[in-house]
């Protein structure tokens, strides 16, 4: 079975190496600046659970057609992406998305069709360094996948694959439900830790700071409701625990972009969710305001 990772950065070459660690053939579509650095150095990730350097085998455009695709893009290189992958992508090719949100699906099936589109999301806090090398901070590590028609489960090799990775990959029977967990978290944390320029823990330091936190988490949990996929009760648990943890020096990937000067998914992530709001008509204050900092943010970069 061939695997075909779209970029080597943070998110999709951590499971790649993963990937390989467990014996599947992988290759990585990269810019050829990438695919120069990992041909001198090798792919290296650091990590809690074992570091890997090695070389990897690299692509600068995709050599025939693929099995599975995993994409983990940023959401405004989506359109690139799509391109970047279509001449790997045949008839029985499974693309697996490790994006936030949702919006992306609509494009997906748009370029691919639904049949050939999984459902999947990543827990994990990793990021690339100026040398190349992916650094993974903690120990959270879980990645979930599955068929968004329970008439068409991922196909038996693919299953193999991903579950080969060991007991930190989730096959889910409500993929769907499992990404409005994870959006209405991650959202809730780029809105809050980038609306309020810091750390969850010096934000539930302050008098009114966790119960904001909890309020726009409250706020985005009604659309993910009224959007037919209320948030599980274990789910809501951990993501408020996490939300008022004291000393916490967690903030939002979104909110390290926008200190580096760096475009932000606020549309994909905080905008969608807004836009979703008004067709429910839904009053979320805290939600409008973190997307209208943001909004300013992005303007003024511009």
């Amino acid at each position: 079975m061939r695997i075909l990772v779209l970029g080597a950065g943070a998110i999709g070459g951590y499971f790649g190496a993963r990937l390989i660690e467990a014996g599947a053939d992988v290759s990585f579509l990269v810019r050829p600046t990438r695919a120069t650095l990992l041909a001198e150095r090798g792919l290296r990730v650091l990590s809690p659970r074992g570091d890997f350097a090695r070389k990897v085998r690299t692509v600068t455009e995709p050599d025939g057609r693929y099995d599975l695709v995993v994409l983990s893009c940023k959401a405004y290189d989506l359109d690139t992406a799509i391109e970047a992958i279509r001449p790997g992508v045949g008839t029985a090719t499974s693309v697996l998305p490790l994006l936030n949100g949702l919006r992306h699906l609509d494009a997906l099936d748009e370029a691919f069709g639904a049949r050939g589109v999984l459902g999947g999301l990543a827990h994990i806090s990793v990021t690339l360094e100026d040398d190349g090398a992916i650094r993974q901070f903690g120990s959270l590590e879980r990645l979930t996948f599955g068929s968004r028609d329970a008439t068409r489960p991922v196909p038996a090799d693919i299953d193999a694959a991903l579950r080969s990775l060991g007991p930190q990959v989730v096959a889910s029977d409500d993929v769907i439900g499992a990404m409005w967990d994870k959006f209405a978290f991650i959202a809730t944390l780029a809105g809050g830790t980038c609306l309020m320029r810091g750390a969850v823990g010096p934000i539930v330091d302050t008098e009114d700071g966790a119960n904001l936190l909890r309020r726009l988490h409250g706020e985005c949990a009604a659309i993910a409701a009224h959007s037919g996929h209320s948030l599980q009760a274990a789910a809501t648990d951990a993501a408020h625990a996490i939300l008022t943890a004291r000393d916490s020096p967690l903030k939002a990937s979104m909110l390290r972009d926008l200190e580096r000067g760096s475009r932000t998914e606020c549309e994909h992530i905080l905008g969608d969710l807004r836009r979703r709001s008004a067709g429910f008509g839904l009053d979320v204050p805290l939600l409008s305001a973190a997307l209208t900092h943001l909004r300013v943010y992005e303007a003024g970069r511009a």
